[in-house]
């Protein structure tokens, strides 16, 4: 049987070699940690110490009362120094909590490991994800606990993991799948019985045969767990294209997944739920790939949360001199900074440094009317009629055109032989109508 698959798309040169084949390391535990108030989707947190106020590393230091929420926690021991606005990686200034460290790295976490987890009910196991500020860790940074609420009338049948990691250069979640493959079944087993869940599927790109071979191996004996393998295309990651290849279930123009009785999560969160109910471990850390062409040593890097990004590129070594752009997260989806003085947040899975030669910069021309967007977009919009809407401010009609059902994966920028910056023009034309929606 061939690999699962999807209408629409993209084939970008993936390029993970540079780091399929490392294994995660920890990076060195930083002197000091930016920790901001605001890294996940939701309420922004308040800060739980003031400056002059000592740490340990695991302690809640920041939280909300707002239900799509997650606290936040020191990664490391010490003292804070400043409660201050600091640059954040989506590109504006966010109150951020400073730790400046004490060298022993002592721990001190609310949560405790739970030895008997068959007991807990799926009450107690969203509270303690809750607890441990886990978020979804493929980018979007949802908190997971909401994610296990779905609303009264929504029943969930299915749970599927996220290992596609589709976007070209980063194998963080390759390499969990290869070096922690039961934390991420038993994530499952916890997600699906906070959901009442019956069935479990774990999706795999057919690039990453270790990977499929390792979770094979690892739900032998499930009977209510799969692992499927999806076609290498890009965005066979997002949640609407993974459902639909899967289950075979369309999510609605302007629904979700639990509308389709689907919740998705990443691999990493499964980890993370894992290492909270067993080790009562709240989330302080991410795998993190800092990698491309620009990076003289790429790796797989275990990275304490509030590590500048600057101080992560110095430990591999820093950039060579050609390197013209440096994005969080991947080249697709990722955002270039124009500063490496910003920290590692939940959502960032990637670090990709590209050269002249890799981030070659295009006049923007005019659409020539050839339809690739319209071929390749996965959501089957005609993005070219979206982006002409929000540059001349249409956007009643950027609404008739479902401009709210763009998942922003770039599949439209990245083929448009004339260079328009459509996904970016989407992005506004969303950003405009949701602020009329609250307005």
């Amino acid at each position: 049987m061939g690999a699962a698959n999807f209408r629409g798309g993209v084939h970008p040169e993936y390029r993970k070699e540079l780091t399929a084949s490392l294994a995660i390391t920890a990076a060195s535990i930083p002197q000091k940690v930016v920790i901001p108030l605001h890294q996940h989707t939701g309420a922004p947190c308040e800060p739980l110490v003031k400056v002059g106020d000592p740490v340990k590393t695991g302690q809640k230091i920041g939280d909300s009362e707002a239900f799509v929420s997650a606290p936040v926690h020191a990664s490391i021991s010490g003292t804070v120094t400043a409660i201050e606005p600091c640059n954040h990686p989506l590109g504006r200034k966010v109150t951020a909590i400073i730790i400046e460290s004490d060298g022993r790295d002592e721990w001190c976490s609310e949560l405790e490991p739970v030895e008997k987890v068959d007991d807990l009910s799926p009450e107690e196991i969203r509270a303690l994800i809750r607890s441990a500020g886990i978020v979804g860790l493929g980018g979007a940074a949802f908190p997971a606990h909401v994610k296990l609420s779905p609303p009264e009338g929504k029943a969930i049948d299915t749970v599927i993991i996220n290992g596609a990691e589709c976007e070209p250069y980063l194998t963080a979640d390759h390499r969990l799948m290869l070096e922690k493959p039961d934390e991420i079944v038993f994530g499952l087993e916890l997600i699906m019985k906070a959901l009442g869940a019956g069935r479990g599927i774990i999706g795999i790109e057919d690039n990453k045969p270790d990977a499929l071979r390792v979770m094979r191996q690892a739900v032998e004996g499930k009977s209510d767990m799969s692992v499927v393998a999806l076609k290498t295309k890009y965005p066979q990651g997002a949640e609407k294209m993974l459902i639909q290849v899967t289950t075979r279930r369309v999510v609605p123009s302007g629904g979700l997944p639990l509308d389709v009785g689907v919740v998705n999560h990443n691999v990493g969160s499964a980890v993370a739920i894992t290492e909270a109910l067993k080790k009562g471990k709240p989330l302080i850390e991410r795998v993190v790939t800092v990698t491309g062409e620009g990076v003289r040593r790429p790796a797989n890097l275990l990275v304490r949360l509030g590590t500048l990004v600057s101080e992560l590129i110095d430990y591999c070594g820093g950039l060579k001199e050609e390197t013209c752009k440096v994005i969080t997260g991947g080249p697709m989806m990722g955002l270039a900074q124009p500063t490496t003085d910003l920290p590692v947040i939940k959502g960032t899975s990637g670090i990709v440094a590209l050269t002249s030669e890799d981030a070659a910069f295009y006049e923007n021309g005019s659409c020539i009317r050839c339809a690739a967007c319209v071929r390749d977009c996965p959501i089957n919009l005609v993005p070219t009629f979206i982006a002409q809407a929000a540059e001349h401010g249409l956007y009643d009609r950027a609404v008739k055109l479902h401009a709210a059902d763009c998942i922003e994966c770039g599949c439209c920028s990245y083929i448009c032989p004339a260079r328009i910056p459509l996904t970016q023009w989407i992005r506004i034309a969303k950003a405009e109508v949701l602020a009329r929606r609250k307005g």
